[in-house]
Order: C-alpha cells, then sequence, then structure tokens
C-alpha cells in the first residue's frame, strides 16, 4: 500500500514549486508593462526641452540638394534634425495618410556609429515612445560605395552576439525580432521622408554617424541606391 502521507508530501511540494514559477512569471510579466509604458528620457536630445531653439530650422531639404549640386559634405547635428523633423511633421502628415498616421512627435538620437529613431504618441493623455536602432554599413564596390541601413544597434553585450537589440518600447530594451510589431508605423513614417531619405542616405556616398551629428559626402557616387527604402 503506497504511504498517503509521501504522496501528499510530494504533491504539496510541485503545488508550491508550480505557484513559485507562476509567481515569478507574473512578476517579470508585470515588470516588463511597468517599463514598456514608461516613456524613455528624452531630455537628452538635442532640440528637446530647454535645447531647444526658437528661431526656424533650416530647409534640410534645399540643403542636401545644395550639398549635392556642388559636390561639398554637410553636417546636420541632432538639433537641426530635430526641430526640421518638428516643424515639417504635421505638415507631412495631412493629406492621404492623414487617417494613418498620428505622432505627437519624431525625435532622433545620434551616438558613435547609431542612430536612434523615437517616435513619441499619447496614449490615454500620457506620452508613450517606441524607438527603432539604426546602423550605417558602408563597403566599397565596383560602382563605388555601398550603403547598407541595418535595423538594429549591435548585440546587448560584446561577447553574446545575439539577439540583436532592436530599439526601446517605452524604457525597456527589446530584441530585433520585436520590430515587426512597429514596421508598419516606421513604413509610413518613411514614406513621409521619402525624398529627404534618397537624399541623404541615397545619393550621399559617405555617411557618418558620431555623437550629435551626421555627416554626409557627395564626392563619391553610391552603389544601388535603392537598397534605403527597401529596408522599410
Amino acid at each position: 500500500m503506497a504511504d498517503s502521507s509521501k504522496s501528499k508530501s510530494g504533491g504539496g511540494c510541485l503545488g508550491k514549486l508550480l505557484f513559485l514559477i507562476l509567481l515569478a512569471f507574473g512578476g517579470t510579466l508585470g515588470a516588463t508593462l511597468f517599463f514598456i509604458v514608461q516613456p524613455q528620457d528624452l531630455s537628452d536630445i538635442g532640440g528637446y526641452g530647454p535645447t531647444a531653439r526658437t528661431a526656424s530650422p533650416r530647409d534640410l531639404n534645399a540643403v542636401l540638394q545644395s550639398a549635392l549640386k556642388r559636390g561639398y559634405p554637410v553636417t546636420l547635428t541632432e538639433a537641426e534634425i530635430n526641430q526640421w523633423l518638428g516643424s515639417t511633421l504635421a505638415a507631412k502628415q495631412g493629406g492621404m495618410l492623414a487617417s494613418q498616421v498620428s505622432l505627437e512627435r519624431v525625435w532622433v538620437r545620434l551616438e558613435d556609429g547609431l542612430a536612434e529613431v523615437v517616435m513619441e504618441r499619447s496614449l490615454m493623455g500620457r506620452p508613450f515612445t517606441v524607438s527603432m536602432f539604426l546602423k550605417v554599413e558602408q563597403s566599397v564596390g565596383p560602382r563605388g560605395m555601398i550603403t547598407e541601413i541595418l535595423r538594429h544597434g549591435g548585440p546587448y553585450h560584446a561577447n553574446v552576439p545575439k539577439p540583436l537589440r532592436g530599439g526601446r518600447f517605452g524604457k525597456l530594451v527589446v530584441p530585433q525580432g520585436f520590430l515587426i510589431l512597429v514596421m508598419p508605423a516606421y513604413a509610413k513614417l518613411a514614406d513621409l521622408y521619402r525624398e529627404e531619405i534618397r537624399l541623404a542616405f541615397e545619393e550621399m556616398a559617405r555617411i557618418r554617424i558620431e555623437a550629435n551629428r551626421l555627416i554626409l559626402n557627395s564626392r563619391e557616387p553610391a552603389d544601388d541606391p535603392s537598397k534605403l527604402l527597401q529596408t522599410f
């Protein structure tokens, strides 16, 4: 005859273990959701808050066209890019895409070799942010420089190549695979600024991202300029 006390003890231990697993899972899920709904801090971005200028920003479309026509390099600061985005977003969302795209602001954070494109929305009266990391890789091909835009910010740790950091949902850094949830929104954003993307990243031969600035040079012919927009 089986020992009923041992059976009850074993069942009790299994129940406690299952409870602890569920508790840990629930705590992790709760913490994840908490960080997702907390908007990331944007105060370090050029052109945000106290660093914003009241003067009208440069017309970056005209600046890029002039640089391409005359063949000189151009440097765009993080603040200039964000001020220009702030002044043009509302106008660009009008027309055919007005019912599909609704954003409070778009911000760009520039670091060494890395750009972060942040979408700021409003959720129940509170700011809500999502972002995507972008890196530029260039190599020399038979026709000149080949430019490739990568939708990630590198690995989480130098010694662990996978997964790659894709962006941030709120304050939470998410793996690259999670970008599938926001790709439609970024594709629509790319449509709004298709001409500027073409001028800056398809027509320019050399592209360098540094802390707080984007450096573009048209002096070498770019190879296959269709690659960037295919990224989205």
